[in-house]
């Protein structure tokens, strides 16, 4: 471990970053003159907000810097300043965050001893990968020399939490729960006017000469047009029918088609109901406004709800892994998925159908009461599925039935090794053969691994530095390679197949909590 006394992070490139503050100020200044004088314009002001934006990113990260002595860490930025003693801190951890197209990106998590999380403005690896281990080295040298209670093993590794592990603060995951069960609130609650005003259509009928002009707006009334001309567009943009002497009015909104289908001087009738136009009624095409449907409503009500179910799933896993080590890798929460897919067979007609009687007959009673006991089912399955199992390799090794002939099972080496050459492998051949790795469920290509000189360390769940390609619910064996660590993940039971088979199953030396 590095020895240090004191450690300053400051972002680099400070020169080109103020170059970039200065030109945003400048840009945002030039902006504000050119509409004092000229009056506002959507250019100088987009472009002004833009230069702006891009000043402030700038004096952000420009600003940014974290230092720690023999005291505490002490974090700065333009917006916060924050500090911490070392007796607080319980680890400092690595926090790998994904982004689009593969890329990650790595900073700096404080796990304080009362279970809170900070992450520093720095160090990144924007400026390479070792000088941000070197300085997370020595951030670690300090807290281990001037924390307290701080375990020697907590010197020789750093944990990862990355996206999928149980120390990442979801806060996006709730954010989408809360604001589409919103919406599907929302939506739920227009369903009742949409159904009356439905039924006001369907129920509407043609004025006559006694219908009080109170109520005109509820009976349908008939208007002589001549179309002046059509203005079809794609159906991205809009589309318009012209009226001649702009009677009743000059244009309307239509579809394409039914811009198409009508032509200059056809002779059209218009519906009007509740003063909206309602149809076109000509000799060669009539055009229908939409009229919104209760049950559509309510089945889009029901998708925003089913929506809010994963992001609910990935708060409940989350919730349920608390006790969980930070760096560990949460189980996915896509078996909830087939518990959504279920529920949306029998949930979505039946809000279609009934958007406003759900509970109203005993069929729809029966229907909801069998829709809910197959939805329970699924999820126990789910829950059943997702739950975290802690690895146990020689009980679970010696319930597993006996390989009969040649099997391939999905299983990799996560190391470069010369009977893994650049990760190639995905399975790994027992039975009829040595034990090879194999890239797929074939012999072809095949290369032995040296059983002879392979030696269990320990056997583990996934951890946030075994990377993203690790399913969640895999267990990783960490063997002893002549000297060199080196992880073999696969399912449990697999797993425990492959380590049988090499004939490598010891107890784990150390026993992870589930």
């Amino acid at each position: 471990m590095t020895e240090a006394r004191e450690v300053t992070c400051r972002p680099r490139s400070r020169r080109a970053l103020w170059v970039s503050v200065a030109f945003g100020a400048a840009g945002a200044g030039a902006a504000g003159v050119w509409t004092a004088y000229r009056g506002p314009e959507g250019v100088a002001l987009a472009i002004g907000a833009s230069l702006g934006l891009i000043g402030l990113a700038a004096l952000h990260v420009v600003t940014a810097r974290v230092d720690a002595d023999a005291h505490g860490l002490r974090s700065r930025t333009s917006l916060r300043r924050w500090s911490v003693p070392w007796a607080e801190v319980a680890d400092l951890q690595i926090r790998l965050k994904s982004h689009s197209r593969g890329a990650q990106s790595r900073r700096v998590s404080v796990l304080l001893r009362n279970g809170h999380r900070r992450t520093l403005p720095l160090p990144t690896d924007s400026s390479g990968l070792l000088d941000f281990h070197d300085q997370l080295d020595a951030l670690r040298a300090l807290h281990h020399r001037y924390g307290t209670d701080v375990p020697e093993s907590a010197s020789a590794s750093v944990r990862v939490v990355s996206d999928r592990t149980a120390g990442r603060v979801r806060a996006v995951a709730a954010g989408w729960c809360v604001g589409l069960l919103i919406v599907a609130a929302a939506v739920a609650a227009s369903v009742s006017g949409v159904a009356a005003d439905q039924r006001a259509w369907e129920a509407a009928v043609p004025c006559t000469t006694a219908t009080p002009d109170a109520e005109r707006g509820e009976c349908l009334t008939y208007v002589p047009a001549v179309i002046a001309r059509t203005d079809p567009h794609p159906p991205k943009e809009t589309s318009w029918v012209y009226f001649a002497d702009n009677r009743p009015f000059e244009r309307i909104m239509v579809p394409r088609e039914a811009a198409d289908g009508f032509h200059a001087g056809d002779k059209v009738r218009l519906t009007f109901w509740r003063s909206d136009v309602m149809a076109i009624t000509g000799s060669r095409y009539v055009w229908h406004e939409d009229v919104q449907s209760a049950g559509g409503m309510a089945a889009v009500a029901a998708i925003a709800a089913l929506a809010a179910g994963y992001p609910a799933a990935q708060l409940l896993l989350s919730l349920r892994g608390r006790r969980l080590p930070g760096d560990e890798v949460l189980p996915s929460a896509l078996p909830f998925t087939l518990v959504l897919a279920g529920t949306a067979l029998w949930l979505l007609p039946l809000c279609y159908l009934h958007p406003t009687t759900l509970f109203g007959s005993a069929p729809t009673i029966a229907w909801a009461a069998a829709g809910t006991l197959g939805t329970a089912a699924l999820v126990v399955w789910a829950w059943r599925a997702t739950r975290v199992r802690a690895p146990q390799p020689a009980e679970v090794t010696a319930a597993l039935p006996a390989l009969d002939g040649e099997v391939f099972l999905s299983a990799r080496f996560l190391e470069h090794t010369d009977y893994n050459p650049h990760g190639f492998g995905t399975h790994i051949a027992l039975g009829a053969g040595p034990p090879a790795v194999t890239p797929g469920p074939g012999r072809f290509a095949a290369r032995r691994i040296p059983v002879e000189r392979l030696t269990v360390r320990t056997v583990r769940r996934v951890r946030g530095g075994d990377g993203d390609t690790v399913p969640g619910d895999w267990h990783i064996a960490e063997l002893d390679d002549g000297g060199r660590l080196v992880r073999l993940a696969a399912a449990p039971d697999d797993l425990a197949r492959v380590l049988r088979e090499l004939a490598v199953v010891h107890e784990p030396s150390v026993r992870e909590p589930s």
